[in-house]
């Protein structure tokens, strides 16, 4: 467990396995590395893994302000991949931080022996469906007059509603919904990336050139607008293989670590003869 500077900006980070092959995880929004935990747990014996807290989560520091929070995330993370992960690695990335392993993929290539992905919030590429403008009407009015109100909780109790049931918001300990609440400024500054693509990470031709294998997973009670998504990763990445967890949300990487990992094993195995 290491806090250090990286590009500029403390950020914590941890290793675990002791694997043959490097991994990269990238945790989702409000989250912190320590979301991979079940999941490392079982993929010890093949991986091994480097996970860090993104600007404003968990240890790291918070995130300044300044310019695109996608792009201080991705220049922090290529920093330790540098540092921690040598030759060819396996990326893996959940929500926010799928649309930063998606675009650390298409950045680089030819250094990435395969992309996981749990959900990636890379709306756009749903623009033009029921779905998103539902998910846009939320996040544009009752999500937007509460933070522009000063009522951080409750943007952050209708954020998590979106993702989940307002009773798994309830179970939650006032604690962990106000760390939620603190860094609920967070998710409008990823508007950019998520639905406008600024990036152009689905523009035409953006995802037929991402030539690695691609997993691509997914719960079944998760919102409309995931699967909706997941239809267009489906038909335009070259390499792709979709599954759906039963029973999982958009949290199971946490909740049903064990499916997550066993997908991502079975996975991982099949691109063996890819290891560099």
């Amino acid at each position: 467990m290491t806090l250090q500077t990286l590009a500029g900006h403390q950020t914590y980070w941890h290793r675990s396995g002791n694997g043959s092959r490097s991994a990269l995880m990238i945790h989702c929004s409000l989250a912190h590395s320590g979301a991979w935990r079940g999941v490392e747990r079982q993929l010890a014996d093949l991986l091994t893994m480097v996970a860090l807290d993104l600007p404003g989560h968990g240890r790291s520091a918070d995130w300044d302000g300044v310019g695109d929070f996608q792009d201080t995330a991705v220049i922090i993370t290529e920093a330790l991949w540098d540092q921690e992960c040598p030759g060819p690695i396996d990326l893996i990335g959940h929500s926010f931080g799928g649309t930063i392993a998606l675009r650390l993929a298409q950045r680089r290539p030819d250094l990435v022996r395969s992309l996981t992905l749990f959900e990636p919030v890379v709306f756009a590429a749903a623009r033009g469906s029921k779905a998103f403008a539902d998910n846009l009407d939320v996040m544009n009015g009752p999500f937007a007059a509460a933070l522009d109100a000063g009522d951080r909780m409750k943007a952050a109790h209708i954020f998590n509603t979106m993702w989940g049931r307002d009773s798994a918001w309830q179970a939650l300990p006032i604690s962990q919904r106000e760390d939620m609440a603190k860094r609920i400024h967070l998710i409008p500054a990823a508007n950019a990336v998520i639905y406008a693509d600024v990036h152009g990470q689905v523009a035409p031709g953006a995802l037929e050139r991402v030539n690695m294998p691609v997993l691509l997973m997914e719960g079944t009670r998760s919102p409309a607008l995931v699967g909706a998504v997941h239809d267009v990763l489906e038909a335009r990445l070259p390499d792709v293989q979709r599954h759906v967890i039963d029973g999982a949300g958009h949290m199971a990487p946490i909740t049903h670590a064990g499916e997550v990992a066993g997908l991502m094993s079975a996975f991982l195995r099949e691109t063996e003869s890819l290891v560099g």
